[in-house]
């Protein structure tokens, strides 16, 4: 989950306690008798697991039946910018490859330094991660290794 994500949480035969909320900007939902849920960075079973076991403090632990489903996917985003056709961002609605990424940017036009693409991409304790893609190997079909999921907020760079 990230911010901007829709989920909807139901609670068995409970139509007061079962809402729709958006995960805010600091990564926390807000349940009616819950208060306050981390959502960012965890799964729909880790938000589930939690809601359920503040929710026996109020109800019957055999009656406090919660589920949670993604009702919108906001927080998976990329950016490709520089020589591209369409730079800008981009918020596709599942994963979404280096390829397919390119081909929604419009590839890259005639200036690109197509050896040269980088993702940039900032992971959790190492910092910027730069990660290089050659595109016409790729294109080829020579290096599908180069061909990895782009991660929400990786950023594309076509020099």
């Amino acid at each position: 989950m990230g911010a901007g994500d829709m989920l909807k949480i139901n609670v068995w035969r409970d139509q007061e306690l079962t809402t729709e909320v958006r995960v805010r900007p600091d990564g926390a939902i807000t349940i009616p008798l819950v208060g306050d849920v981390r959502a960012a960075g965890r799964t729909a079973s880790q938000i589930r697991d939690e809601v359920q076991s503040k929710l026996t403090a109020f109800l019957k632990s055999e009656t406090a039946k919660v589920t949670v489903i993604i009702a919108e996917v906001q927080s998976y985003y990329f950016t490709v910018s520089g020589n591209v056709e369409r730079p800008g961002i981009y918020r596709p609605s599942s994963y979404i490859t280096v390829l397919e990424a390119l081909t929604m940017a419009g590839e890259p036009n005639r200036y690109a330094e197509n050896d040269q693409i980088k993702i940039l991409r900032e992971t959790r304790g190492s910092g910027l991660k730069r990660i290089p893609i050659n595109y016409d190997l790729l294109r080829r079909g020579e290096r599908m290794d180069q061909n990895i999921v782009v991660l929400a907020g990786d950023n594309i760079v076509v020099p």
